[in-house]
This record gives structure tokens, sequence and C-alpha cells, in this order.
């Protein structure tokens, strides 16, 4: 208990100050006029002042409270490296036991992990948090044990109290890592784009482990590495050129040194889209008419596409009397297109062509070899493909899926996607691709009868009218109709025309996200997606390589006609490799390196400014853990061998009683007498 005067005026300060300055200036006046009763008078005003003050005795009933100390303890990754997570738990354990066995001290243990998304280490987060549910006032002093690798540093709190540092790790510590800078996401298939790679030693790095080069793998989606010698710390531009459009996971490794703390920052894994620069088509119409614009308006909105269009204006058995060197100011390269340069363009479009002698047959047998080398045709096949002089009776006809019947059917149809068509990812979905309502119909089609390939899409009667085929390394396609047109235009309500022939001509040039038989994953941190793609009924399970070695099987959920897919937590980082069947896929999860092992050396530089913030004090556990004192508020809180904590003295007050210094009659009656003896005094005189 406690005791102590205090003071509640009953009339407000400036007011009682105003009293005090008229009584001063009253007595001064009795003093200058030389009044014998002035001291009289001038106890009688104390008296009065003394009681307006309200001179009060007040007891509290306080209670002690303890100091709390914070241990912060670091756990991320980096301190499972080399014998740091004994010396952590036998720093923790004697720490524990010498602040609690102090008189009047709590201790708070704060544990720090592994931040989410990759983070790193979020001490000073952990910290806030902390301090946040305890008084500050109670705050003695703050133990952090940790490597120092600490990557929220710059949001440090205002403490209370001093910090200290207690560094894991030992000074012979030392570490080489891989970095890869300016890494893009995307990068043009056939074109190099550099990338800078960097091997950097850091730490106590011993004469042997020492060099001026060491060894680099690169491997490409999960190919044998090829090994390459790299100087160590210097930046080497490499110029990468992606194989294949789409996901290309390229992992880039260091071996390990002997002695290095760590080899988990020795491999770096980048992941990058492959996509094409300039897709080539060439474009042959047979006539003009009103599906030829389609095809032209739609691959001339697509910047990506280079465009050459072959149309036949004039064929040669029109007669009109035009002389010959006026038809044309240049004549058009088909030899050049044709023979020398067929292997440039991506696709070949065969709009309502038919053979007129424009093209001999040694071109169009130059084209069925381009298809076979991989190339890829679409057909859109009019009245001329049942003709007489239809593109079937030439060289073309060894690659295409189906052959005409010679009748033209000439009524009024709605296109429809078949079973094969709605798992198939060209024509799969494309019902919700219009929104407006049921497909138009179309007026025209090509009898025809499959010989190969996939009927993705029927028309009059269930006829076949779309048709794709794979022949030898290439692609082939087969619009039974000409009448594709309408649907742009609005008749009978419209269809999903654009959408339709942008996918028919993507899958043609082998877009990666077009491909019906496919596996794959799409990664979200250490978590992915498994998908595959299929036109069988079913889709069996997915063996998934581990990067330990280990595998195991994941099943898969039909989540859409063709389409599989189960969600996967890998247990590590690292690279998985998926397969089934013929199917193979390589996915990374995570970084290679993660944040928590790009700097691996123990260090205090990065908390050097919280530590300095109240006098704290950086030591090693290797040099062995030092001594707490007891310091005061603003005084040097670490010194050689010790750290200290400030007492805090706080309390909590539980009754407080007020009893007044002397009774209201008394000071009444005091100041009474005091002023009728100055006037006695003075009326004797």
């Amino acid at each position: 208990m406690t005791g102590s005067v205090i003071f509640d005026p009953l009339i407000p300060w400036p007011v009682l100050a105003g009293l005090a300055a008229l009584a001063l200036a009253g007595v001064v006046l009795a003093l200058w006029r030389g009044l014998s009763g002035w001291a009289l008078r001038a106890l009688a005003a104390a008296a009065v002042l003394g009681a307006l003050c309200g001179p009060v005795y007040q007891i509290e009933d306080r209670a002690p409270l303890s100091d709390i100390v914070l241990l912060v303890e670091d756990e991320s990754a980096s301190q499972s490296l080399s014998d740091r997570p004994g010396q952590m738990q036998q720093a923790s354990e004697r720490l524990v036991a010498a602040i609690e066995a102090r008189e009047n001290t709590e201790l708070r243990r704060v544990r720090v992990g592994d931040g989410e998304d990759d983070s790193g280490t979020r001490l000073m987060a952990a910290l806030s948090a902390a301090l946040a549910e305890e008084p500050r006032a109670r705050i003695a002093g703050i133990v952090a044990l940790s490597d120092g690798q600490v990557h929220d540093a710059d949001r440090a709190p205002d403490l209370p109290a001093p910090m200290h540092l207690l560094l894991t790790g030992r000074e012979t510590d030392w570490d080489r890592r891989l970095v890869v800078a300016n890494a893009p996401a995307f990068a043009i298939i056939g074109e190099a784009v550099t990338l800078t790679l960097r091997i950097e030693d850091s730490g106590a790095v011993p004469a042997g482990a020492a060099s001026a080069r060491a060894p680099l793998d690169i491997s490409v989606d999960g190919s044998p590495p090829q090994r390459f010698e790299m100087p160590i710390g210097q930046d080497i531009e490499l110029p990468v050129t992606l194989p294949h459009g789409g996901r290309n996971v390229i992992r880039f490794s260091v071996p390990e040194a002997s002695g290095e703390i760590t080899a988990r920052n020795n491999a770096a894994l980048i992941q990058m889209n492959g996509v094409r620069d300039r897709l080539r088509v060439l474009l042959v119409s047979g006539e003009p008419h009103q599906g030829g614009r389609t095809w032209r308006n739609l691959l001339k909105s697509d910047s990506s596409v280079d465009l050459v269009h072959f149309t036949i204006l004039r064929p040669p058995e029109k007669q009109d009397g035009v002389p010959v060197e006026e038809l044309s100011l240049i004549a058009f390269p088909t030899r050049e297109l044709f023979l020398e340069k067929i292997d440039d363009f991506d696709l070949i479009i065969f709009d309502r062509y038919k053979r007129r002698g424009i093209l001999p047959s040694i071109y169009l047998d130059n084209v069925a070899d381009y298809v076979l080398g991989g190339g890829a045709v679409l057909v859109a096949a009019g009245p001329d493909f049942a003709s007489a002089d239809s593109i079937y009776r030439s060289p073309l006809e060894t690659i295409l899926p189906a052959r005409p019947t010679a009748r033209v059917v000439e009524e009024k149809y709605r296109p429809t996607v078949t079973d094969l068509g709605h798992r198939h990812p060209v024509t799969a979905a494309l019902e919700s691709a219009d929104r407006n309502g049921p497909w138009g119909a179309w007026l025209r089609q090509i009898e025809v009868e499959p010989e190969s390939g996939s009927v993705l899409m029927t028309g009059a009667g269930g006829r076949p009218l779309l048709i794709l085929d794979r022949v030898g390394e290439g692609r082939v396609a087969l619009l039974a109709s000409d009448h594709a047109w309408l649907w742009s235009r609005g008749y009978d309500g419209g269809g999903p025309q654009l959408e339709l022939l942008r996918r028919l001509a993507h899958w043609m040039m082998k877009e990666p996200e077009l491909e019906e038989e496919a596996l794959w994953a799409e990664p979200t941190g250490q978590r992915m997606r498994i998908i595959r793609r299929t036109l069988g009924d079913g889709a069996g399970p997915v063996t998934v390589t581990r990067p330990d070695g280990g595998t195991e099987e994941i099943g898969l959920d039909e989540v859409s006609p063709g389409r599989f897919e189960a969600p996967y937590d890998g247990p590590e980082i690292g690279l998985y490799r998926l397969s089934q069947g013929e199917q193979q896929a390589v996915i990374g999860l995570g970084p290679a390196a993660p944040r928590e092992f790009e700097r691996t050396i123990a260090t205090g530089e990065v908390l050097a400014p919280a530590v300095a913030q109240r006098r704290g004090g950086t030591f090693r556990l290797e040099d062995g853990l030092p001594s707490i004192r007891d310091v005061r508020e603003g005084r040097p809180a670490a010194g050689r061998g010790w750290i200290g904590l400030v007492p805090r003295g706080a309390y909590e007050t539980r009754d407080v009683t007020q009893t007044p210094l002397l009774p209201a009659w008394l000071m009444l009656v005091i100041a009474a007498t005091l002023i009728v003896g100055g006037w006695l005094r003075e009326g004797r005189r």
C-alpha cells in the first residue's frame, strides 16, 4: 500500500489562481498602509485558498505485476541446416530455465515458421503480433534465436525494451548457390532468349573448395542434362532456345561441393511458355464467293498471322477477249510458293478449289509430302469437291480423310457436334461460345464417306460435316460445306463461326492447348491440378514421380466430356514427372531454391537496426550462451558475455481510499478566527 497527497480543487484552477492573486494584492496593500493585522489576514487568505484546493490523502492498494520477456524462436527452413536444430534446442532450454528462475518474471515463447507463398522468415510480423497481445509497460526484454536471415526486417515495430539476437550457425559455414536472373515467362519458339546466370560463394569458403570455375548442368523437360563449365562470381549470359510450344521446364543445377552447408540452392527451375512469333498461312481460293472473305477476315484479324492469299479470279476457260498481258501486272509465284518455300508455311487452306491446270500435279504432290513431313492442310469443300475436277482426284487423295460421293445436298440443316466432338478440344463446349441460343442453319453440304480420322460434326441427315485426321507428322481437316459464313452473317440466328474456325486453324498449327490427347498440370505454389484430356471413355491413374525418386498413382475424376482432373499436394518443392501410357509431362512445384535458402549464412547485419534501437546485443551461440542481468532504462543493455533486461516495476491498483486532510468546518473556523484576530488587532491600535 502507498499513500500520497493529491489536490481535488472545489473550483477550477484558473479561478483559484485569480483568487490567490487578489489575496496577495490585499496583503501588499495592508503592508503599504502599515496595518498591523496584515499577517493574520494573510494567514486567513492562505487557509481559505488551501481549503478551496481540496487537499486529500490518497491511499492505493497496489499489486505488483511481473515483467514479461519475449523469446522469439526462428523455426524456418534455414534453421534446419547443419547442427542448428541442436543449437536452437539447447539454447532455448537454457534460456527458458534462466528466465523462469528469475523472480517476478514471465516468459512468452514466439515461434516463427516459413512465411506463406515463399515469403521467407516473417520474424518481425510475428514479433509485432506478440507485442500487440502484451502490455508494453511490462515488456522487460526480447531475445531472438535465429540465423539472422529475416525477410521483413524493414517492418520492425517500435520496441518497448532491448532486443538481443543469439545467432545459430558457425563462423566456418559456407555455401554455394546458383542464381538465374531475368527469366521471362514467355519466349518465341526457335528464337534464343538470354538468361543471366551466376554462381555465388558466400561465407568462409575453404581453400579446397575455392575455384575459378564450377560445372553447370542444364536439363529441359526432364531430359538427360548437359554439362558446361561456368566461372564463379561472374554474370554469364546464356542463350536458350525453346524446343516446343507450351510449357518448357528448364532446370539448371550445380553439383554439391564438399563442405557447403546445403545443396538446396544449387538448382534453379525455370518454366517458360513457348509461343510462335508469326504464323504463316497460305490461303488458296478456287473462285470468289461469299465465304472467301470469312477466311480472309479471320486470318487478317490476328496480328500474329502472315497471310498469303492466292485467288483464281479468272479461270483459264473464260473467254472474254481481254489480252493476256493486260490481266495481271505481276505473275503469281506459284512455283516459288508450292515448290521452294512451301515448308515456310504453318497452314495451307484450300477454299472451294478445283483442278483447272493452274497448279500442276507436281505442286499438289509436293503439298502431300509437306503434310507427311509435319505440315497442315485444311479443305473447305464446295460443290467443286463433288465434281469431276475435285481436288480429291489429285495427289491430295492420299492425305484426305474422306472421299466425295459426287452428291451435293441442298437443304436446310443445323450443324451438330457428335459425341466424339464433345470430347475433342476443337469442338468441346462450342455451344457455350455462342450466346445467341440455338445455332443457325446451313443450306448446303457435300456428301462424303469417311475413310480415316475423327468426325466431330454432322450435318444434313447425320452426314459427316467436319473431319480431322493426322497423316504422318502432319494434320488434315475437311469441312464438307462452304456455308460457314452464314453464321457470321447472323442467318437464322448465326453461330460461333469465328470460334470454330479459330480453334480449327490453331489445332492444325499444333497449338498445345488444343491437343486431343494431352497430360499436363497447373501449379499453384506447392499444389497442382493434374489434367488429362483424351478422346477415350476413361482415363487411368497418373503416375507421379517426386523429386526424391518416389512414385505414387493418382486417380482422376471426369469433370467434363474428355477432361479428367485431380488435385495433388506436393510433399516437397522441386521437379515432378507425370506419366500415363504414352503421355508424359514435367512440372515444377515452387521455386527450386525457396527464399529461405537464398541466403543461408548466419549474420547479424539484417537485424542490426532493430537490435541497436534499444542498445541490445548480438551473440553467436557457438561462443556460449550469455548470462542475464538487470539494467536501468536507457543504459547499455548488452556487454561482454551478458545481455540485459529492464525491470519494469509495473503494478495493478486494486483499491483507492481518499481522506480529506482537514474537515471543512475546521478550515472555516480557522479562517474566521484569523480574520477576527486581525480586525481586533487593528482596532486596538
